[in-house]
């Protein structure tokens, strides 16, 4: 078994099997590219099959002069599942990958914005042209809803269930969620599909896709972050933001208003709470205000 060989199985192994998202396939099999071409730099003629721990050790410590922990840290990650998938196909009879251990990174708390910085930069939006009404809706949904950047562009009118105040969100390994839609959020979606998508020709198989380009066709993640970036920079903002704050905002606004940690977990599609956690850490006062609001022995309840 050569290397294009393993690649193409194992990239139909976390599609079909494992139901990874788009984006997850290509960052898992773009990990064990980056382990071929070092081999073909270097010309070593190991295969998948024969590659051993050495050779790996030598490409680790290559990828540790050239990108930080975190990125070393997951290209570690996405070895050792394409490993673990040879030996699972009986391929392989051990993992190289086995003894090398993960750098050790230090919990990075989410950016996120205030309340009052994220009304400034949706007051930014330049209603006067047509796209102005789908970036205000958007914005609002991303906040509003808490979504990742791949699960907006992914929305579909028939996602919409308005009537029920909800919305269904196909997130990571296609697992579907609803979420609750505030008021505010269906006012804008719907000024925009009223006002502009309604008036648009759309490309044939976008038909039932929410937010669209001016071609008719559905967004791309790219054109997410550029929104968001010329929205920054036209309030003057110094925080560095993406698409992601919005969620990350969302989550801890949520929190610091009183939230239940698993409603907000539910909200977000996290499979385990410990990923939800990390917003418990964003504001520790908001912690000792809930010790002192709800414990029986706080001096607030004497």
């Amino acid at each position: 078994m050569n290397w294009n060989q393993a690649i193409q199985d194992y990239r139909h192994y976390i599609k079909l099997e494992r139901g990874l998202s788009q984006n997850s396939i290509v960052n898992y099999t773009l990990d064990v590219e980056k382990l071929r071409l070092f081999l073909e730099d270097n010309q070593v003629k190991e295969s998948p099959l024969e590659i051993g721990k050495e050779t790996v050790q030598q490409f680790i410590h290559e990828v540790a002069n050239k990108v930080n922990p975190r990125s070393q840290s997951r290209i570690i990650s996405g070895l050792k599942s394409f490993f673990d998938y040879l030996v699972f196909e009986d391929y392989r009879k051990d993992n190289p990958m086995d003894l090398i251990e993960s750098p050790k990174i230090g919990r990075k708390l989410p950016d996120t914005l205030s309340e009052e910085e994220i009304d400034h930069l949706i007051a930014a939006i330049d209603l006067s042209k047509p796209e102005g009404e789908r970036n205000r809706a958007m914005l609002e949904t991303l906040y509003g809803c808490g979504l990742r950047v791949s699960e907006l562009i992914g929305m579909q009118l028939s996602d919409l269930y308005f009537e029920e105040d909800f919305i269904k969100v196909t997130g990571k390994g296609n697992k579907q969620r609803f979420v609750p839609i505030s008021p505010i959020n269906k006012k804008y979606i719907n000024l925009y599909r009223n006002q502009v998508r309604n008036h648009q020709k759309i490309q044939k198989g976008f038909e039932n896709t929410l937010f669209l380009n001016r071609r008719g066709r559905k967004l791309t993640r790219a054109m997410i972050f550029t929104i968001i970036k010329r929205l920054a920079e036209k309030i003057g903002l110094q925080k560095i933001i993406s698409p992601h704050t919005f969620r990350h905002s969302f989550a801890t606004h949520l929190l610091q208003n009183g939230a239940d940690l698993r409603a907000i977990q539910q909200m977000l599609g996290h499979e385990s709470i410990t990923t939800t956690e990390v917003y418990m850490h964003v504001n520790r006062s908001h912690l000792a205000d809930v010790m002192q609001t709800y414990h029986p022995r706080s001096e607030s309840n004497q």
